[in-house]
């Protein structure tokens, strides 16, 4: 049983920056993070494994987000720059058995374990 505790969500202006943080318990292959925004299906933010292996992350985000993996606190970051309205939704963390060769799955079936969610919102 994996548990994951994810922080720092919160209200920006267009251009802003957050680091959100994803805390888990017990040890665990992948570690990602999805959003939901309002009225639109949960989809894939970015990626990492907790051992070897590479980031991966959704064309929308590329480029302005950093997720990354602090070993000794079994902590997943995920730096947020450059943040655009269209960046606002519930964010999620989680974990799981999603290994794909180098990469973490983006896939939300391939992850077992979920946190509850933090908000972002972001205004123009």
């Amino acid at each position: 049983q994996v548990q994951l505790v994810e922080s720092g969500g919160g209200s920006v202006e267009a251009g802003g920056s957050l680091t959100l943080s994803c805390q888990y318990t017990s040890s665990t292959t992948c570690v990602a993070w999805f959003r939901r925004a309002p009225g639109k299906e949960r989809e894939a933010v970015a990626s990492i494994p907790t051992g070897y292996g590479d980031t991966y992350y959704a064309d929308s985000v590329k480029d302005r987000f950093t997720i990354s993996h602090v070993n000794a606190i079994n902590t997943v970051q995920l730096q947020m720059n450059s943040l655009k309205p269209e960046d606002t939704a519930m964010y999620y963390c989680a974990a799981g058995p999603a290994r794909s060769g180098l990469y973490c799955s983006m896939d939300q079936f391939r992850y077992t374990y979920w946190g509850q969610g933090t908000q972002v919102s972001v205004s123009a």
